[in-house]
């Protein structure tokens, strides 16, 4: 049996939010990556990238307004899970 690189979905996403991805916006992405059921990471553009399902990660990315963060997502439904992702990232104000 030959094994095969599981194809993944990728999105760059300019963060419009006016707080960048901190504090609550930070907290309501990670539920959505959590909620998701994909794997899902985030990385700042050219960074390393950083697991969506955790709160210290996201974080730790400092992603301020203006920023592109590149987003991946593996597994059932990562296509629809970067739809959302990248929707929350992209939103006026997210909350």
């Amino acid at each position: 049996m030959e094994l095969t690189e599981v194809p993944a979905a990728r999105r760059e996403v300019v963060v419009t939010h006016p707080d960048g991805l901190h504090a609550r916006p930070a907290a309501l992405f990670v539920r959505a990556a959590a909620a998701s059921g994909a794997k899902v990471w985030i990385a700042k553009k050219g960074g390393e990238p950083t697991d969506a399902k955790s709160i210290l990660g996201v974080l730790s990315l400092d992603v301020r307004t203006g920023d592109v963060a590149e987003l991946t997502a593996e597994g059932d439904g990562a296509e629809a899970a970067l739809d959302a992702l990248a929707g929350l990232l992209a939103a006026a104000d997210n909350g």
